[in-house]
């Protein structure tokens, strides 16, 4: 189309005419989706314009799976700017010049009466319906289209009763819960589990909460709801799970007949659905120190940083960058190869760009692990039990920082014993790292690759690191004696902020004012890049008065999405000049000479991206064309052949046109070195490898 089309509905209409009178009908690029994912059409609204997008691939929810009839009712709307990337705080609240001010009441009305008045797409009027906790921070929404029989306030009502919730932020972050991300596996009946009490602990006048967001699920259903999650060989330890109007973990208690015994912390509100849903489960994953471990919030000072890195004999920094470098040379110099030579080299620059971007070192002896609780109360305050299992034909050096038990030489599971370091991400406050005690419990040997905290002690270790909980939390592991902090300084008071309830029902258009002020307000990401900064330029790093004031901001912030109180950031503590190693072209810089900007300056001298992106052409097609893989008589397959590239190259072409990604190495691999400015890498690579 060359110009604008200002009656959409009958251009679409004479397009279908014409291509349904075509013999020759364009092979479609759609792709057939696993169970767990639904194509949903999807609307970006900048602040003068509104695109129209998708269908694209979103992993299923509960709403979802419950009106599978009306899918194409359902459309996500995102709010962004010109550029396609999210609306920032800072882009918003310019208070010193009253244009600006300006600005923001536009912005602000843009956003409102888009979710007041709905978007109109042909005959169908879609209204706001809600929005998950991940929405909320990504300036997001669900709407639907109502219709005879079916409306949006009839999907709300069918998620659950909320009116006994008065405040506006907890209202719309429960009604968002139907909408995470899950698998539906098992109904179970209201007579088959059990309510039982939390584990509390008061003293002065704060109560804290042991098990806030854990329950537990018997042997016998953890079976189950393992095999309808595709856990074919073995059985999680931990499900995270929502059932009806409850959310957390659910761990195995061997002990247990009761299916699931749930306790009065992860009710969030009144549901009669009895699905359990599950959005994760304990199982080994990798995990890495980021910005916030080597920037020095974790450690009192660089050379402490350094010891953590270096320590144990592997030089992190100069060892691994300098065999990436090196590879990277090797494989990104030469003119020959075929395409896992492509493949080699992208997931060579990916890592390279990661350790820049993200400063993402590898931990090798750690785990990013689901916390879960002691159930038979046998580890005492400071100790941990931790278990890790390994695939059974990898081999393993079992040194003295671990125990091992199994069958013969196939040892698949690991007892960590003595000193590991555990946080949880983001910790920017240098108490946020505690320094514990990995012990064997008998008891606990069927938790495996989940850290299992005590229920004894003046307060939850979960709560002292980053005031986290047990409904879901994935905690940073690491049993690395150099990773260990010299010295462990007391945890932040991570005490909630003070909520304002409103005097009566909250309304739909409470919730929608929420959101919107939540975009103006949403100033987590200036209070993270200050925090850098002056941890950074600071010589106390991360124990500077300037950093530790940042870091209790940082915990109002993350709590804002369910408070509804913003963090205010004071003028002292705004930043005019970043660290060059946080990137920001537009911003003045001053080159970093602390252990991050060390490492960024070092990995800045390897070419990224190099022969990447050659053209594949027929000089190039017959130099890599291999004889040798002929057979007799396969002329007679290369019609339908050729008919099965195209088809491949159609959707592989969709797909690469609509993230924005340049190469098809990058898709095969996994290993994403750009992707449009709108997608979350992260998020996107998880919903495309399930394809």
């Amino acid at each position: 189309m060359k110009e604008c089309c200002y009656e959409p509905v009958q251009w679409l209409e004479k397009q279908y005419q014409r291509y349904s009178t075509n013999s020759l009908l364009p092979l479609s690029s759609s792709i057939s989706l696993d169970d767990g994912l639904v194509y949903v059409h999807r609307v970006q609204v900048t602040p003068s314009k509104i695109y129209f997008c998708g269908p694209e691939v979103n992993l299923s929810n509960r709403v979802l799976r419950n009106f599978p009839e009306d899918i194409d009712n359902f459309l996500r709307v995102s709010f962004v700017d010109e550029d396609m990337d999210r609306l920032h705080s800072a882009d918003l609240i310019q208070p010193s010049s009253s244009t600006d001010l300006e600005r923001e009441t536009k912005i602000h009305q843009r956003v409102f009466s888009t979710l007041k008045n709905g978007i109109e797409i042909g005959d169908k009027r879609f209204e706001f319906l809600a929005f998950s906790s991940s929405q909320l921070r990504d300036n997001s929404v669900w709407m639907f289209a109502s219709r005879i029989g079916l409306t949006a306030s009839d999907i709300r009502k069918w998620m659950g009763d909320f009116h006994e919730i008065r405040n506006v932020a907890k209202y719309a972050a429960r009604l968002g819960q139907s909408f995470s991300s899950s698998r539906e596996t098992v109904s179970v009946g209201r007579h088959e589990i059990e309510v039982i009490l939390d584990i509390e602990l008061r003293r002065g006048e704060v109560k804290y909460c042991f098990s806030d967001g854990i329950g537990k699920i018997s042997a016998e259903l953890a079976q189950e709801v393992a095999k309808r999650c595709g856990c074919k060989d073995h059985i999680p330890s931990a499900f995270q799970i929502r059932y009806g109007g409850y959310k957390g973990v659910v761990a195995i208690d061997p002990t247990s007949s009761t299916k699931l015994s749930l306790r009065k912390s992860m009710c969030k509100y009144k549901s009669e659905n009895t699905k359990v849903d599950v959005l994760a489960w304990s199982k080994p994953k990798p995990c890495f120190l980021n910005r916030q471990e080597t920037k020095g919030d974790c450690q009192s000072t660089e050379n402490g940083i350094k010891k953590a890195i270096q320590g144990s004999g592997h030089d992190v920094p100069r060892r691994d960058y300098k065999h990436v470098k090196g590879n990277a040379h090797l494989w990104l110099s030469s003119n020959k190869g075929t395409f896992s030579f492509h493949d080699v080299a992208n997931t060579m620059c990916i890592k390279i760009t990661r350790i820049t971007a993200q400063t993402r070192i590898f931990v090798k002896k750690g785990r990013a692990m689901l916390g879960c609780l002691d159930e038979t109360r046998k580890l005492n305050y400071g100790e941990v039990f931790v278990q890790i299992s390994l695939p059974r034909n990898k081999q393993l050096n079992v040194k003295s920082s671990l125990s091992s038990y199994g069958n013969g030489a196939n040892r698949s599971k690991y007892i960590v014993k003595g000193k590991v370091v555990v946080a949880k991400n983001p910790c920017l406050h240098p108490g946020d790292v505690r320094i514990l005690r990995a012990v064997d419990v008998p008891s606990l040997h069927h938790m495996v690759d989940c850290v299992v905290f005590p229920q004894k002690g003046r307060r939850p270790h979960p709560n002292e690191c980053s005031g986290s909980d047990l409904d879901g939390d994935v905690y940073f592991v690491s049993w690395d004696p150099g990773l260990i902090p010299p010295r462990q300084e007391n945890p932040m008071d991570h005490a909630p902020s003070q909520v304002m309830n409103v005097d009566h029902d909250v309304t739909l258009q409470d919730v929608e004012e929420h959101f919107t002020h939540y975009i103006v307000k949403d100033s987590l990401g200036i209070v993270a890049s200050a925090h850098t900064v002056f941890a950074d330029r600071d010589p106390e790093k991360a124990m500077s008065p300037s950093c530790i004031e940042l870091a209790k901001l940082h915990s109002v912030a993350v709590d804002f999405a369910k408070s509804g109180v913003p963090a205010e950031v004071p003028q002292h503590l705004r930043v005019e000049q970043y660290p060059d190693f946080m990137e920001k072209p537009d911003k003045p810089s001053y080159q970093s000479n602390s252990i991050i900007g060390k490492l960024y300056h070092d990995v800045k001298k390897v070419a990224l991206q190099k022969s990447l992106t050659k053209p594949f052409t027929r000089k190039a097609a017959r130099q890599l064309y291999d004889h040798d893989m002929e057979i007799d008589g396969f002329e007679k397959y290369t019609t339908i052949a050729c008919e099965y590239k195209h088809m491949y190259d159609c959707k592989l072409g969709n797909l690469m046109d609509y993230y924005g990604i340049e190469t098809e190495a990058e898709i095969i691999s996994g290993n994403i070195l750009k992707m449009s400015k709108y997608f979350n890498e992260r998020k996107i690579w998880k919903e495309l490898i399930m394809l």
